[in-house]
């Protein structure tokens, strides 16, 4: 059983950061990079053993679009996880997973949240190659595929698995329900295309509600399971704001009952914070 971290994002706006740009977290490699290695240290010292880098949004385009070079953007990417090991240092242990987000991410416009894209799978390998090899090269102790919505993208992803055989990585899709990744594919078959290969460690769901986490990781078929869903609270896109209540308590009890189920690996998404990491902790002890 690994404990994962939390909401890196909410996390950085309880510090006082404020992410309302296109970049998101990655904004903060650029203005404020300390307060990212402080929230990766706030997870640690929680009870989380993997920190999961802030490359989530740090694409090559992102940052070209902002009037960055490509150098800029590459130095960008791995300072993503130079400030997640030094966390890791300063507390002493832990993993450095980094961040390999969708394509949707970079479009900004909730794709990912519905795996409609405008690139087939060589479009979509093409576009994440460039940051696949920076993280690969880099100091991060595997790489997590996380938030994926599209199964032409999650074959991209394996082709780019096999450009870099050295490197461990795990594949967490985002899902619409208790069946389906969210562009319709069922979870069964998006998982299947990694079951078999030795270079991935687990698989499983994250940014989904956490009432569809136990049916789906029941799909999930030879691979350990990871549930890192969000905190269950609904975003009202009108208002621009979270709708509901997300106890932190509660969401520890059941993260208790997804790895009594089997996921092997266990943390929080969107809306999440230390203490719900710090419950999970208490519950899974």
């Amino acid at each position: 059983m690994v404990i994962l971290d939390g909401g890196l994002a909410t996390h950085l706006e309880e510090l006082g950061a404020d992410l309302r740009d296109d970049l998101w977290s990655a904004k903060l490699l650029l203005e404020n990079p300390s307060v990212i290695r402080q929230a990766h240290l706030d997870y640690f010292t929680a009870g989380a053993e993997v920190a999961i880098t802030a490359s989530y949004q740090a694409s090559i385009p992102a940052f070209l679009r902002r009037g960055l070079s490509a150098a800029e953007a590459e130095d960008l990417i791995l300072l993503s996880v130079h400030l997640a090991a030094q966390a890791r240092d300063t507390h002493g242990s832990g993993t450095v997973a980094a961040s390999v987000g969708p394509y949707g991410a970079y479009l900004a416009n909730g794709a990912e949240y519905t795996g409609k894209y405008d690139l087939d799978e060589d479009g979509l390998t093409d576009w994440h190659r460039d940051r696949w090899h920076i993280l690969a090269d880099s100091e991060a102790d595997l790489l997590a595929c996380e938030t994926i919505p599209s199964y032409p993208e999650a074959r991209a992803l394996r082709r780019l698995l096999a450009e870099t055989p050295g490197m461990r990585a795990w594949v967490s899709f985002s899902c619409r329900d208790g069946e389906h990744i969210n562009d319709g594919t069922p979870l069964r078959t998006a998982a299947r295309l990694f079951a078999g290969n030795p270079q991935v460690i687990a698989i499983g769901v994250n940014c989904t509600a956490p009432r569809h986490v136990l049916n789906l990781i029941s799909q999930i078929k030879g691979k350990p399971t990871m549930a890192y869903p969000n905190s269950g609270e609904v975003w009202d896109s009108a208002n621009h704001r979270w709708l509901g209540l997300a106890d932190p308590v509660e969401f520890g009890e059941a993260a208790a009952g997804w790895n009594a189920a089997g996921s092997a690996f266990v943390g929080g998404c969107c809306r999440t914070t230390p203490e719900h990491i710090r419950q999970i902790r208490a519950h899974l002890a």
